[in-house]
């Protein structure tokens, strides 16, 4: 069984993101290429986005620290830490309102 303590690893990916000249950092927990799952931790430091983008695929976001805003071209949501969102299956992008981890969980298809 493989374990990650997520607090820990939001922690370790907003040091990270603060200190990238991007101002965000990554890890995939679980899931590559050869698999329908894929879940990854993000971290992006105060007013850094994630530009729109296609859906993937089913996904939610998990907001594990900070605030962020989802945007699509039809809703708004704003989350804070415990809260957790179903992504609707159209483009969209991620805002971080304040230096901010999400996880996110993605199935896509094979």
């Amino acid at each position: 069984m493989q374990s990650t303590h997520l607090d820990a690893l939001a922690d370790e990916l907003l040091t990270a993101a603060r200190a990238a000249h991007s101002g965000r950092s990554a890890h995939t927990l679980f899931g590559r290429h050869e698999h329908q799952l894929r879940q990854t931790v993000i971290a992006l430091v105060a007013g850094q986005r994630l530009a729109e983008h296609n859906s993937p695929g089913e996904s939610t976001l998990q907001v594990l620290r900070g605030r962020a805003q989802l945007t699509t071209p039809t809703q708004q949501w704003t989350g804070q830490a415990g809260d957790h969102v179903i992504i609707a299956p159209e483009r969209h992008e991620l805002l971080a309102v304040e230096d901010t981890a999400v996880l996110l969980t993605v199935v896509s298809a094979l």
